[in-house]
This record gives C-alpha cells, structure tokens and sequence, in this order.
C-alpha cells in the first residue's frame, strides 16, 4: 500500500481509530489495495450516535443564522485543502483530476449555499388570535452516501440537516471514504463537538445505521434495492427518510437540433464521470430523421475521448470505481452483444483496473436489459423514435423517474414534451443543471422526499403550530 497515513473516523469532535477490521480501499485504475480506512464497530456507532444526542440540545438552540453561518463555513475548509482532496478522491474514486476538483469546488458551493437559506419559522393571524408555525429539527440523523460523488454527496445531505439543527452521523460508502474522513478531520474545531460525526466500516455498518434505535431519521443516496430496505426497517418506528434512488433517465431528441451541438452536450451529460451519476441520461431517443447523422456525430466525440488514469494529463474519463460495477457493466454490454445488437467502442487502457470503454448500443430492443436497467457506466444506448406520443410512452415506460431531458430548437414543443415525462426533474435543452437552491426528488422508484434549496431544508423538519388568543 503507498498511503501510509492512518484515517480516523470523527466520533464527539475527536479522531477515532477503528475498533473493527480495517477496509482495504483500492484505486480502481489499478485495481491494487493502496490505503486502509477504520473499521467502526457497534459499540463506535452507538457513540457517534450518543455524542449527536448530546450535541443536539445546544446546536438546535442555537439562532438560525448563526447556525448557517458556521456551516457556510465548511466551504473554506474545502478550499483551503483543495489539492490534498483532489488527490484521495482521484485515487479512491477513480475520476480526472479535473472532475475531482469539480466535485470539491461543488461541494464548496452547497456549504456556501447554507447562508442562503431563511428562516422558515412564520407568524400570522392577528391581534385575537395569534399563529406561528415552527420548523422543529428532528433530532439525530444518520446519512449514507454513495461511491460516485462521496464528498459532494455528503455536503448534500451535511448543509441542509446541520442548518436546521439537526445533528450527523454520516457514512460514506466502503470503497470511497477516505477524503469524506479526511475532510471529517479538518473539520474538527469548526462546530461544536458532536453536531457531526463521521464513521466508516464495511458492509455491515449501513444494515447496523437503519436499525439503529437513536436515529430519528435516515436520508440515503444509492440503489433502489437498498432503498426499498430502508423503508422497511423505518415502517417499524415510523421513522423518517429521504431515498434518492436509482434513475433510468431519457434524453429525447427532436429533429430540428443543432445536431453537432446537442450530440456533444448529451455526450457529456450521459458519459461524465463514466456515466456513473445518477441523474445522467441513461437512454437517448432520437428522431428517425436524424438518428444516423446524430449517431455518426457521438461516434466521433466517442473516439475523441481519452480514458485513462485520473491521475495523467488529458484524461476525460477514468475507470468504473469498483470491481462489482465493473463486472454488471460487463455483463450488460456482452448481453447486448449476444442478442446482436451492434455495439460501437472506443478506447480504454489495457491491463489491471477497472477500464470499461465507451460503449453506444445502436437502437436496441425496449425490453433489452441495456435499455430496461440503469447501466452506471459507459454505456449508453441509442434508440429511434417516430413521433412524440412514441417517444412519451417509451421515456416514462419504465420503474424510474428521476430525471429527463428534451432538446429542440422549439422551445414549446420540447416543453410540452417535458411536461409529459413522469420525473423529478426534466430539462429542456440542458442536462444536468441542478444548482443546490433547486428541488431534487424522483418519481415512482426513483425516490422518495426532496433534496436541496429550501424544500430540502424542510424534509429536516417537523411542523409544530402555536395558536395564541388573549387571555381571559
């Protein structure tokens, strides 16, 4: 292993070792173990969860703008680490050095953004009969983030349950939790001890999290899978969540598009960060009349691309972060293959690591699982489409509804198209334009609850109502 430091979790404002068996982290490029992360155990998680208990009294009463101010304040921590983040998030991950320093510089902005927030305790009524209706934090909150966008990730879920006095217990998923903890310790000092805590372990620690008795809520970013067994575990205590699950999002592509353009825009909206986030396009329906000029022009931007290490010079795409991934994109792509559906392919390093190359499916089959099943790599299929009462009932013939996107140099007609997709979120002539003020939630098994902007705050929240009239 080349990392020689040792990572500590962050439990009650101090950095704790792991009393469980530590968690090899690879680099995906290679593939080779090169750090170790802690291990919590039970009796390390019931002790983040009792010092944000003990932390919760004093942080909820704080004033609310002096609670956002000091977690706006994460975002210089962030920035004046910049680089040392940057690097154990290339390495854990797998993504460019530019896209890493994205994440961080994202990650920035959604601290920031908590000084944005207001206030959102309201009175009304009038002089009789006096009303105010209170925005109460929950309590303790226990949050689980994936593998593709760990850091950002988390400060999505970090800014909005901090700022309206909730205190964390936050998990970053087992194979990328170094820079999450890394950040953990820098942060220690800058609120008061408790009011976050950060812990890592194995496969064990989420399952421990949802059935722990202390949370009073879980806000989960992953797969449905794993989301249909955190409602389950929460029904037993009616407990709160916020799921922001899997997504098999449409790009639709109308026949007056500035071809060229709009097959570079959805490229990158489809292939950033190996296609490994969630509101990427998943499927891309293009007119007929288009389709194969529009599929020669993503061929060229295809070859165009250099995967590799994130860590070199030039590099665009990096590997799939873990061997799991790796091997169910595998297997999608040799499936579409084996049911002779043309796959067209760039290039990817060759040797040890997780290099999985761009891979466009030509017009595959609806019922195709490429087609069916988000992929969460670089594969990406591309399907015809004749009219646009085809195209709605393909786009929204699916169990996911977590984002979409319309392109066409008729603004009305893609927002007619737009207001008929069952999703959270649809973009007509961007994709992925999502700032942190801007509600995110999915549709049908795509998710449950909003994340970000003032709505999400309030997911953080219980409503109280306090009727005053005069006494006597």
């Amino acid at each position: 292993m080349s990392e020689s430091r040792a990572f500590t979790m962050t439990i009650g404002g101090r950095s704790v070792f792991g009393e469980s068996v530590a968690i090899a982290i690879a680099d995906p490029a290679t593939g080779a173990a090169f750090a170790e992360a802690p291990g919590c155990s039970q009796a390390q998680l019931d002790a983040a969860v009792n010092a944000a208990r003990a932390a919760f009294a004093g942080w909820a009463a704080m004033p609310f703008a002096d609670r956002t101010a000091l977690v706006a304040k994460i975002a210089e921590v962030i920035e004046a680490n910049l680089d040392e983040l940057k690097t154990l998030l290339t390495r854990e991950q797998g993504k460019p050095h530019e896209v890493a320093t994205g994440e961080l510089q994202g990650a920035a902005y959604w601290a920031m953004s908590a000084a944005g927030f207001t206030d959102p305790d309201e009175d009304s009524g009038t002089a009789e009969r006096q009303v105010r209706t209170r925005r109460l934090p929950l309590g303790v909150v226990g949050a689980i983030v994936p593998w593709n966008y760990p850091v950002l990730t988390a400060l999505m879920k970090i800014v909005p349950a901090l700022s309206a006095g909730n205190t964390l217990v936050l998990k970053p998923a087992p194979t990328t939790p170094l820079a999450t903890l890394r950040l953990g310790e820098l942060l220690q000092g800058l609120l008061p001890d408790g009011v976050l805590n950060i812990v890592s372990g194995g496969a064990d620690l989420g399952p421990w999290m949802t059935a722990h008795p202390g949370f009073d809520k879980i806000t989960f970013t992953g797969s449905t899978a794993v989301g249909k067994h955190i409602m389950r575990a929460a029904a037993d205590r009616v407990q709160r969540f916020t799921l922001e699950l899997g997504g098999n999002d449409a790009a639709i592509v109308l026949p007056d598009v500035d071809l060229e353009a709009v097959a570079r825009k959805i490229f990158w909206g489809a292939l950033l960060n190996s296609g490994q986030i969630c509101v990427a396009a998943k499927r891309v329906y293009v007119h007929e009349d288009i389709y194969d000029r529009f599929l020669e022009a993503f061929v060229a931007i295809v070859k165009d691309t250099k995967m590799g290490p994130g860590d070199q010079p030039g590099v665009q795409l990096g590997p799939i972060q873990n061997k799991a991934q790796f091997d169910r994109v595998t297997r999608l792509a040799e499936e579409a293959r084996a049911a002779g559906y043309r796959l067209i392919q760039g290039e990817a390093p060759e040797g040890p690591g997780y290099f999985f190359p761009v891979t466009l499916v030509d017009n595959p089959a609806d019922d195709a699982e490429i087609v069916r099943e988000e992929q969460f790599g670089p594969v990406l299929p591309i399907l015809k489409f004749r009219d646009a009462e085809d195209v709605i009932a393909r786009a929204n013939g699916t169990a996911y509804g977590l984002a979409g996107s319309v392109w066409s140099a008729d603004v009305a007609a893609a927002g007619a198209i737009a207001d008929r997709l069952d999703c959270g979120t649809v973009w007509v002539n961007t994709i992925m334009d999502a700032p942190a003020d801007q509600p995110l939630g999915g549709h049908k098994q795509s998710g449950f609850g909003i994340e970000n902007g003032q709505l999400g705050l309030l997911e953080y929240t219980s409503l109280q109502t306090r009727v005053t009239v005069p006494a006597g």
